[in-house]
């Protein structure tokens, strides 16, 4: 079995590097032509507001900036120096407003960085270094303690997107977990506080300082989330006390100020930070916790108390970024929505709330404006930066659509062809999201855009799978996996095309992770696609169940494992109706994906190679199931583009 490993790991490595190195269009190529002239906009994330409302702090491009709240200049004051200059991430305030705290990954090949504390002036000050993984500070109720969140000597970065270690020698299971860490503020002491046994995903402070909240699950962190409970940790002894095991998957742990209860959201969740569903109270004291969000048109995706019996969220309600509040007894209002993103990098939506429960920080960005930070109360944002006051769009107009299928009402975003005229057919390029549980939402997205400026309509649909229509809407592909959500979408490519202009005989397909599953799924049932580029697809369910890294998500989507119940696998497995494919592929994978392993894009590109369909193959060395190296992401663009160009000739 390991001899097969490494002959498989040298023949990935192999195409890698042959497939890399084979000459890339001409730099005078429409595609790159086009991919240079996309706007560059400035990334900015990770909004903290001060308890106090007064200011707020952010990350743009690694630096850490403080502003006021109500700043009346688009001037911004400097960047907080950083000895060494490292990058900063994950800002955090004391309840005071006094000081903040922030993480300072190393730049190293294994996971190292550094814990600080400033004032808002800038006077940074280093509470310790840590060999391993370290996020989600976050400071005590009386400003002594920090906690953090710290994986102790994990050799690679964390989290099931990231490059997994390549396999060798003697294959055993060993984890990593990630603990609870607490840091005095006064003597600087470490200590390592939940069990060595538990992986904590996300916690939160108790009014009285003397324990926490947390999500935690024991064995592999990666794997192991799906079926996470929740818990209180004591903070002293980390002795752990189950509060509640979930039906599904559960995320954003925010206990009540009074003490009492925590709130958390619940649903069927396909990935940890792709967060949606429905509201959840669960007694501190023990005893059943109640959905207070039932029947919600919308997914719920970040939580904060504004009292102790209300709570402000934010959302996706049908492709838009919002923001309600629901008390306690389950009254929902909502409060404000716009055809938007808010939050960070990263999935999901997102903001800071201040202690008035009123005042509010956020990033915005559409596919019409790049992202700036903004604060106010709900609805009355000012922006607070203008890094990206120059920056336009490269692509064309964007439009909310919805479409029928059936009984079943579907909403998606289509953009425009950046020159359109009506009197012209355009070529439609389906871009399907990751997920299921995910979607498509307004941002400044130059992935599609780029189809758009060489002359491409895009649609980004939300099929049942999807968030933004409720929990319901989100569980409707389990146990359907290609069913009801490939019907959506090819629902949704007739209704565009009846309403614009749109040549059916031209339509390609794209996505990746569960759009790669997609996009191979649809080869396999339709020969209306002339092109299609699937990324880290899922191809084989019985072999793929073997090879990943977090089966566990399976269960909640599938009923059971693929031994359990093969046939409930078979009847959305590509490979069984592989030779129905006709479809020019495009593949793409990186070496090292954990959760859709390379060989699953092996088994699809031998199978077309062997039925004599035209594709290509390209696996990126270095890479998870992100693609994250500029240069990679560069390559899959100009491949993608020509690839469509050759197959749909959109020019």
């Amino acid at each position: 079995m390991c001899q097969t490993i490494r002959r498989l790991a040298a023949v990935v490595i192999l195409l890698s590097f042959t497939l890399l190195a084979q000459a890339a269009e001409p730099k005078t190529s429409r595609a790159e032509q086009l991919i240079a002239a996309m706007p560059r906009a400035r990334g900015v994330g990770q909004v903290a507001i001060s308890p106090d409302g007064r200011q707020v702090a952010f990350v743009a491009r690694g630096q850490l900036y403080v502003v006021p709240s109500d700043a009346q200049t688009a001037a911004l004051p400097p960047p907080i120096p950083i000895p060494g200059n490292l990058p900063v991430s994950q800002p955090t305030w004391s309840r005071d407003s006094r000081r903040l705290a922030f993480i300072a990954p190393e730049r190293s090949e294994k996971p190292k960085a550094s814990v600080w504390i400033t004032d808002p002036a800038g006077t940074p000050e280093k509470l310790g270094d840590f060999q391993g993984d370290v996020s989600a500070p976050s400071f005590s109720p009386d400003g002594k303690t920090l906690a953090v969140l710290f994986i102790e000597g994990i050799p690679r970065a964390a989290g099931p997107l990231m490059p997994m270690t390549p396999p060798s020698g003697l294959i055993e299971e060993t984890f990593y977990e990630q603990r609870i860490t607490t840091i005095s503020l006064d003597s600087k002491a470490v200590r390592q506080v939940s069990p060595a046994d538990m992986y904590i995903y996300e916690y939160d402070w108790l009014p009285d300082g003397k324990s926490w909240a947390a999500i935690a699950a024991h064995g592999s962190g990666d794997n192991n989330w799906w079926i996470a409970r929740l818990y209180t940790v004591d903070a002293t002894s980390g002795q752990p006390r189950e509060l509640y095991k979930p039906r599904l998957q559960i995320a954003e742990p925010r206990v009540s100020p009074d003490g009492r209860e925590v709130a958390f959201i619940s649903g069927i969740m396909s990935d940890q930070g792709s967060t949606g569903g429905d509201i959840f109270l669960a007694p501190l004291a023990g005893g059943p916790a109640r959905n207070i969000t039932p029947g919600i048109k919308a997914s719920p995706a970040t939580l904060a108390w504004t009292s102790p019996t209300e709570i402000l969220f934010a959302e996706n309600i049908d492709g838009d970024a919002g923001i309600a509040s629901v008390s306690t007894s389950g009254e929902v209002k909502q409060l404000w929505h716009a055809g938007e993103s808010i939050g960070g990098s990263g999935f999901g939506m997102g903001f800071s709330v201040a202690a008035d429960g009123q005042t509010v920080a956020l990033t915005r960005q559409s596919y019409a404006t790049a992202p700036e930070v903004f604060a106010g109360t709900v609805g009355n944002f000012k922006a607070l930066t203008h890094f990206n006051s120059d920056v336009r769009p490269a692509w064309g107009e964007v439009r909310n659509v919805h479409w029928q299928n059936g009984s079943t009402r579907v909403q998606g975003w289509l953009l425009f062809p950046r020159e359109y005229d009506a009197a012209k057919k355009y070529p439609l390029i389906v871009s399907v999201h990751g997920g299921p549980s995910a979607a498509c939402t307004a941002r400044f997205n130059a992935s599609d855009g780029i189809l758009s400026a060489a002359g491409y309509f895009v649609l980004c649909p939300n099929p049942r799978g999807s968030y933004g229509q409720g929990e319901t809407f989100t569980q409707g592909n389990v146990k359907d996996f290609g069913g009801g959500d490939f019907k959506d979408i090819m629902a949704g490519i007739d209704a565009v095309a009846a309403q614009y202009s749109i040549d059916l005989d031209r339509l390609g397909i794209r996505g990746h992770s569960y759009g790669g599953y997609m996009t191979m799924w649809a080869e396999t049932q339709t020969t209306r696609f002339k092109a299609a580029v699937p990324g880290a697809g899922l191809s084989n369910w019985t072999s793929y169940y073997g090879e990943n890294d977090i089966d566990e998500w399976m269960i909640p989507f599938f009923g059971a494992s693929v031994y359990d119940d093969p046939a409930v696998y078979a009847k959305s497995d590509p490979i069984r109706f592989v030779k129905n494919v006709k479809t020019p592929t495009f593949i793409l994978v990186g070496d090292r994906d954990g959760e859709v392993p390379a060989p699953q894009s092996f088994e699809w590109w031998h199978a077309l190679k062997t039925l004599g369909v035209p594709v290509e193959f390209v696996v990126y060395p270095g890479e998870g199931h992100m693609i994250a190296k500029p240069e990679h992401q560069h390559d899959i663009q100009v491949r993608t583009l020509n690839w469509f160009d050759k197959y749909l000739s959109a020019k």
